[in-house]
């Protein structure tokens, strides 16, 4: 299993509208970046990712799970460019904030903060699990 982080603009699509859906899951789609794309076609059934609000809050706030691996994303006109289905997965105890991401020497080297415009990016494991202790605080 590999670990992502998705960002999205909460007036667009939040992590309340994604948990409103439960495990029928929903289209990470419009995606029109190609190395976000790129990230789309690495991820496996399984994976799971943070979820990030972006512009408005700028934190991660929960989990979710891929449950339906790349395919065309319907939004593309061009048909380049590809969606994933996540469900939702849980919900972070606390959210944990880009400036305390920042804070933390251990996540300098996080796609985050290197290429804040990316909206799709791997994690490590071990910064996986950083993230998750930094949530329970």
């Amino acid at each position: 299993m590999k670990y992502w982080l998705m960002k999205s603009e909460p007036d667009v699509w939040s992590f309340d509208q994604q948990k409103s859906l439960g495990h029928k899951g929903a289209p990470w789609d419009g995606v029109r970046n190609y190395q976000a794309a790129k990230n789309l076609k690495e991820m496996k059934k399984g994976d799971q990712c943070f979820f990030y609000h972006s512009n408005i809050g700028k934190e991660i706030v929960g989990i979710v799970e891929v449950i339906k691996e790349h395919y065309l994303d319907k939004t593309d006109r061009s048909n380049r460019f590809v969606a994933v289905t996540v469900k939702f997965l849980r919900e972070l105890d606390r959210p944990i904030t880009l400036e305390e991401i920042k804070k933390n020497k251990q996540l300098s080297h996080l796609s985050l903060i290197k290429q804040s415009r990316l909206s799709v990016m791997p994690i490590d494991s071990k910064s996986w699990k950083i993230l998750n202790k930094m949530s329970k605080l």
